[in-house]
């Protein structure tokens, strides 16, 4: 486990203030508010805390009121909602300087096996091994010229440190001016193995950290489909609007995660992203919607 990753659980790892809210801080990130993936994830974790341990999430809902400032704590607000038979369901609020950044809905269920579940999945798609393809410590330098400043360079490097994220073909940022058809593949996993035993247990580690993840590329297929190199190149403005998950099958975060994403539609300054998350062995555990601003610089 290097530092970042050990980082970036610290970070996850929220202080309680009362029963049921929990204060947070931000790291650094590619542009200049709070990465929306790092709110979605301590808004779970803080969900998570008030839920047995036997139930995991199943799904999040949420949507990004207000841009994030990275320099102030950020307070979490859970509310109970249901806890049922099977299911829990929390509402998560998150607020800065008074007013609601961030709101989630999530719900948790435990395990049901038996003759009575019905299970079938999509098949995997075609990937090349992990292990072939360059990490992004080899190819963010390849592209420096195209990227803002060195300084966003930086950030973007510093913000990915805790992830071995590697992309299966070029990365938006690699082929400004050429649009393509609006799919993206990226192979993930933590940079490191990770605790049994520490302050945020398995699984809503895993989950968590999956979430955080899952916001880093999902609009990638938007911007291939029209040649823009993204938040680091400068050719676009943009940011998530709403995002939800659902959380099929067990997962591990530690292990290779292959990120199946594609656009749908881009439209009215708006864009949509899906994803479809596969273990290395070929099963769904996750699928993922996002729809973000997307707009060319005036």
């Amino acid at each position: 486990m290097n530092d970042a990753l050990r980082s970036l659980l610290d970070l996850l790892d929220l202080e309680r203030i009362e029963q049921d809210i929990f204060r947070g801080w931000s790291r650094a990130s590619v542009v200049p508010r709070v990465f929306g993936g790092q709110v979605a994830a301590q808004a779970l974790v803080a969900a998570g805390r008030t839920v047995p341990a036997d139930r995991p999430p199943h799904s999040l809902h949420a949507y990004f009121l207000r841009p994030g400032d990275p320099g102030a704590p950020l307070v979490y607000t859970v509310d109970r909602i249901r806890d049922g038979r099977s299911f829990t369901t929390r509402r998560v609020v998150a607020v800065q300087h008074g007013q609601p950044i961030f709101h989630l809905t999530a719900s948790f269920h435990g395990d049901e096996e038996g003759a009575a579940t019905l299970e079938h999945q999509e098949p995997m798609p075609a990937a090349p091994d992990p292990l072939e393809l360059p990490t992004a410590a080899e190819l963010l330098p390849r592209h420096a010229e195209r990227y803002l400043s060195p300084e966003v360079a930086e950030r973007l490097r510093q913000a990915r440190a805790a992830i071995d994220l590697r992309y299966v073909d070029e990365p938006p940022y690699a082929t400004v001016g050429r649009p393509r058809e609006p799919r993206s593949q990226v192979w993930f996993r933590t940079q490191g193995k990770l605790d049994d035993d520490g302050p945020i247990p398995r699984p809503l580690l895993d989950v968590c950290l999956v979430t955080y993840v899952s916001d880093m590329t999902l609009l990638d297929s938007v911007l291939l489909a029209h040649g823009r190199g993204g938040w680091a190149v400068g050719d676009v403005v943009g940011a998530s609007l709403d995002h939800a998950m659902w959380f099929h099958r067990p997962v591990r975060a530690d292990e290779w995660l292959l990120y199946d994403q594609e656009s749908p539609t881009s439209q009215g300054g708006r864009g949509l992203g899906q994803g479809r998350i596969f273990a290395a062995d070929g099963q769904l555990v996750v699928t993922v919607m996002q729809e973000g601003v997307v707009r060319v610089p005036r």
